[in-house]
């Protein structure tokens, strides 16, 4: 014979409302306890601290301090004075010849080694000398020289050969441009033309040096540019 179960005796209709009802008051008392505050009472005494001198005081080593010592007396050695008709000895005084003479001294190599110094050597090429030479009318005429001798090599029009060629030559003491070389060139027809535009300069201002005119060593760019 088979049992029958009454509805209002089955428990498992009512579960999902009992664990509802136990996870609200769960969070609840959570809540509760986060929010609880526990009032702070003040003290009536804070007491105090007994601190007692230590019996052993150590003091720690000091260097002894230099004392510096007094500079020594200086003495001063008494003169006798003395009459002026009083005779003295020659062994009691010091007396040396202060006057200047010729004996001894080569007058002769002094002019020389003066002579020396203030002549040059004409053929010494002097790279940074006192006085730098000029061409005539400044730097603004050489520009104008340059542009107005160089003409411009066909062959290089043709090939589209352009650059700065530099030139090297040597100003002499009397003003006239000689040596010129190529330090830096471009194309074999440029520095042609540039060489010669150089040696067709007119006499430049001699470089000075010790007041002297020497030669002096000088460069030039030279630039072709296709217009």
């Amino acid at each position: 014979m088979k049992t029958k179960k009454s509805k209002n005796a089955d428990l498992e209709s009512k579960r999902s409302l009992f664990f509802s009802l136990g996870l609200v008051l769960s969070l609840s008392f959570t809540l509760l306890a986060f929010s609880w505050k526990t009032p702070v009472q003040k003290a009536d005494d804070v007491g105090s601290v007994n601190w007692d001198s230590p019996t052993d005081i150590v003091i720690p080593l000091t260097k002894p301090e230099k004392k510096e010592l007094a500079p020594p007396i200086k003495t001063v050695e008494l003169f006798q004075l003395v009459d002026n008709d009083t005779e003295l000895d020659d062994d009691d005084l010091d007396i040396f010849d202060t006057e200047v003479t010729d004996e001894g001294i080569d007058v002769d190599a002094l002019q020389d080694f003066a002579n020396d110094n203030n002549t040059y050597d004409k053929e010494e090429i002097v790279l940074i000398p006192d006085e730098m030479p000029e061409f005539p009318g400044g730097m603004k005429a050489l520009l104008k020289f340059i542009a107005n001798t160089v003409d411009y090599p066909s062959v290089a029009q043709e090939t589209g050969v352009q650059g700065r060629v530099f030139v090297n030559f040597v100003v002499n003491a009397d003003g006239q441009v000689s040596d010129a070389r190529i330090i830096r060139g471009v194309d074999s027809s440029l520095d042609r033309e540039a060489l010669r535009v150089v040696n067709k300069m007119p006499r430049w201002s001699p470089g000075k040096q010790g007041g002297h005119a020497v030669r002096v060593s000088y460069n030039v760019p030279i630039n072709f540019v296709l217009q």
